[in-house]
Parts: structure tokens; sequence; C-alpha cells
């Protein structure tokens, strides 16, 4: 199974429970990386932090420029036009890590799913198509 890059931060203990943080257009994983200390979430908890980066493609309302984007904005307008395919093939690949972390032995109930900006649009559509 191919899965999309992540960096990681593992918890001190084994992993009981997993976030799994996506980035906005034009960033990376790296971009929330600190999260996982700041939070300063309790030992106990034994959290890893998952923050996958997206493909880089061109973005059409960027002129086509190729950038980290989870799916391509096509028109800048009220009804938002973006490719679907792209959407949903990220939310696909967002899938795939969830189903790594419950091959790791976290259970689905301990994963928390969380995005900015077109990081957070494919984290309501994985959630959505659950």
């Amino acid at each position: 199974m191919s899965y999309l890059p992540c960096v990681e931060v593992e918890p001190a203990t084994e992993a009981r429970s997993s976030v799994i943080w996506l980035h906005g257009l034009g960033a990376n994983g790296h971009d929330f990386e600190s999260m996982a200390t700041e939070l300063k979430l309790p030992n106990a908890l034994a959290t890893r932090f998952i923050f996958p980066h997206s493909p880089s493609i061109p973005v059409t309302v960027n002129c086509g420029k190729v950038m980290p984007a989870w799916y391509d904005i096509l028109e800048m307008s009220f009804e938002r036009k973006i490719n679907l395919e792209h959407l949903n093939s990220s939310s696909d690949a967002v899938h795939a890590l969830i189903d790594r972390e419950v091959e790791r032995g976290v259970t689905p109930n301990r994963i928390v799913l969380a995005g900015f900006s077109q990081g957070g649009a494919v984290a309501y559509q994985a959630a959505f198509n659950l």
C-alpha cells in the first residue's frame, strides 16, 4: 500500500490515539508539526501526530502554478468551483492513513482528523465518507 508522505511525531509510549492533521494550500506537513508539543497533551493519552504532505499540482486560480494542494481550485466564485476528483482522491488517501492507524492498533474512535483551509475541506470530506 502506498501512503502519502508524512511527518510523524510519536508519543513516548506505544500510541493509543492518533491525530491526522492536514495543511492548507501551498504548505506542507511541517506547517503544524509544532502543534504536537504546543498542545501539551498528557503523556497518558499516548497520541501519535501525523502530518501528511499533499501532492504538488497546478492550481488554476493561482495561474496554474504548481504547489502543494489537496485539490485544484478552478474558480474563485461564490460557488467555489473545485476539482471534485482531486478532493475525493485526497479523501481516499486520508482513509488509507486511518486504516494504517487501525492496523497499528489505534481504535477508530481514538483517531481525530483536523485540517486548515484546504486540509479542513479534505478532513470534512473524509469524515463524511467514512
